[in-house]
């Protein structure tokens, strides 16, 4: 059972083993990536496969429509805890017509039922209504546990619920080298992560206060130019 405590040490062990190196430049010592920029540049990553993996299908119309995104570059099939899976993500919301900056959030669970064979995933959850990102905003998000909020995996039946009488909350993509990856969420906990947050705006703040707020930081220009032009 995934307990908030573990949550919060699974996370530290996480971002503590993301940094990874850089050259500069030929000859110039490699420079150490925060957790933070890891992330960043992988969520740019994600939305340029986005635009080209055929199995991300529709999801570029369906991100016209959302009220916000939660992009995980790199979730990982036993680098969460032992036996499950998880990683770091950036979660922005549509706000006067363009996108906010990016909050930092992570996703765990014992097991989010990827394929066979598959061992880490790039994903994107869409979340199409308020409800969904007020969920997102609670200290600790667990998904299929809070009444009246559900969540889709992409699959071929998931134009007719967006369709129909009662569309989804969050829709769920994923993507493994360009495959499908069948990634389930129920039962997953999504948490933000105050102390990244921290670290990267130089101060600390609520993530309303990020997501909604007027802080504007040149550090995310790039990523949110991505989604801008993506709609």
């Amino acid at each position: 059972m995934l307990t908030r405590a573990t949550l919060l040490r699974s996370t530290a062990a996480v971002t503590g083993t993301l940094l990874v190196g850089r050259v500069l430049g030929a000859g110039e010592p490699a420079v150490a990536q925060t957790t933070q920029e890891v992330t960043i540049a992988g969520a740019r990553k994600v939305l340029a496969d986005l635009r080209q993996d055929k199995a991300f299908g529709n999801a570029r119309t369906l991100l016209r429509k959302a009220r916000a995104v939660l992009i995980v570059p790199r979730l990982i099939k036993g680098g969460f805890i032992v036996g499950g899976e998880g990683g770091n993500g950036v979660l922005m919301v549509r706000r006067k017509g363009s996108w906010s900056e990016p909050a930092f959030y992570v996703i765990g669970a014992a097991s989010f039922g990827l394929q066979i064979g598959l061992e880490q995933a790039e994903v994107i959850l869409l979340v199409m209504s308020e409800r969904g990102v007020n969920g997102l905003l609670h200290d600790q998000f667990k998904i299929g546990a809070q009444a009246g909020i559900t969540a889709v995996t992409f699959g071929s039946n998931v134009e007719g619920a967006l369709a129909g009488p009662n569309p989804p909350d969050i829709v769920v993509w994923s993507s493994s080298s360009g495959l499908y990856g069948g990634l389930t969420v129920d039962g997953s906990i999504v948490k933000s992560q105050p102390n990244l947050d921290a670290e990267y705006y130089g101060q600390r703040l609520g993530t309303r206060d990020i997501l909604y707020g007027e802080l504007s930081t040149p550090r995310a220009v790039g990523l949110r130019r991505d989604m801008n032009a993506l709609g």
